[in-house]
């Protein structure tokens, strides 16, 4: 039987990609077989984020974009997933997350009476607003998912809350510490020539490395101007300190970050770095400032302490265990926030990820097979 693993941005991507290798290994027992879907949401960067798995998609959905706007992507996501569904008829349907690739796979898979399996299922702020369109997404999954796969008994908590109609729900960790795991075990060196210089200027003089990703769109603007100012300040209140910033590919956020930090000779702009890259700088760290979510699950096996850089996050694990601090956008909390922990950096068991311990896509599998092999789901299949 095909699983169908859906995918349209570079997280989704790697978020899944640890599920397709234990699929694919465990295919003999199971007689399940991945088989990698590519919305179209993202063109390119999810190619290249399954690239260092050594995966790549069946099938690429073509889809047209003018305006980038929700409505249109949905317009042509939603009749060629129904295509795709119709002619492959698939077994289960994999959709990652929260974002309007996962929202359209699931519809289309329900229209046609393939179950879904909602990977990363549970995150909730509560607010619709924020992330936007995220949350809502999510909630709206929820609702027509045959299982659930919750990263934390805190996730899971909020599912049962909302008393969704399949009680299927199951905590299996988070697939990004397999993904995260998987690629520092390979310890590939670095292919971004700013960050080979950037190591080469390190082992040349000593100093501290310092991450800083700023990406989300609610952080542009006068937010992310908040953020550089930071930064500026962390640099120059530290000399020793040298940070890594791969810059948003958008051209007016690019500027932005440009005008506030190209005079700092310790601050190195990149490109979004590839996923071995990021993993290879987030292991050597000493501290992480980021507004996304996959950098706030994946520091913690690293022992790396994070800022996060938003008012609020779905993801409290870390911030409860004492892993992460939620600094929002203000420059002096955030400077504040900074100088402690360069000052006197926490340690922990690097293996003590509050988002799991590299073994969720074996669980994925596990719940997969248990709904599968229910008389009613596999008719239906």
């Amino acid at each position: 039987m095909d699983v169908q693993l859906l995918v349209g941005t570079r997280p989704e991507a790697i978020k899944a990609a640890p599920v397709a290798i234990a699929m694919a290994q465990r295919y003999h027992q199971t007689g399940l077989r991945p088989v990698i879907i590519h919305s179209g949401q993202h063109r390119q960067v999810v190619e290249q984020a399954l690239r260092p798995f050594g995966l790549r998609p069946d099938e690429c959905l073509h889809v047209r974009r003018d305006d980038g706007g929700q409505a249109e992507l949905f317009a042509g996501l939603l009749p060629a997933l129904d295509r795709l569904l119709a002619r492959t008829r698939p077994a289960a349907v994999i959709v990652q997350g929260d974002t309007s690739t996962t929202l359209a796979g699931a519809l289309a898979a329900f229209w046609r009476s393939v179950p879904v399996v909602h990977l990363e299922a549970g995150l909730r702020t509560g607010d619709l607003t924020a992330p936007f369109p995220e949350e809502g997404n999510r909630q709206l999954v929820a609702r027509i998912a045959a299982l659930h796969l919750a990263p934390t008994q805190a996730a899971a908590d909020a599912l049962r809350a909302e008393s969704p109609p399949s009680g299927d729900i199951v905590v299996t960790g988070n697939t990004v510490v397999d993904a995260a795991q998987h690629i520092a075990r390979m310890d590939r060196p670095p292919a971004e020539p700013l960050l080979v210089a950037a190591e080469a200027e390190l082992a040349r003089v000593g100093g501290r490395l310092v991450l800083v990703t700023a990406h989300r769109r609610e952080s542009w603007g006068a937010p992310l101007n908040r953020i550089l100012a930071a930064v500026g300040r962390i640099v120059d209140e530290h000399p020793d300190v040298r940070v890594v910033l791969p810059a948003h590919p958008n051209p007016a956020v690019r500027a932005q970050v440009t005008e506030a930090l190209g005079g700092h000779s310790r601050v190195t702009v990149t490109d979004p770095l590839d996923y071995p890259d990021l993993i290879r700088v987030l292991r050597r760290c000493a501290l992480a400032l980021t507004d996304s979510g996959g950098v706030q699950e994946e520091a913690p096996s690293f022992g790396t302490p994070v800022l996060v850089l938003r008012d609020t996050t779905e993801r409290r694990e870390a911030v409860e265990a004492g892993r992460a601090w939620l600094v929002g956008s203000d420059t002096d909390r955030i400077v504040g926030h900074a100088g402690r922990l360069l000052a006197h950096r926490p340690t922990w068991p690097a293996d003590e990820n509050p988002y799991g311990d590299g073994k969720a896509s074996a669980r994925v599998l596990d719940a997969l097979e248990t709904l599968l092999s229910r008389p009613e789901v596999s008719r239906s299949a």
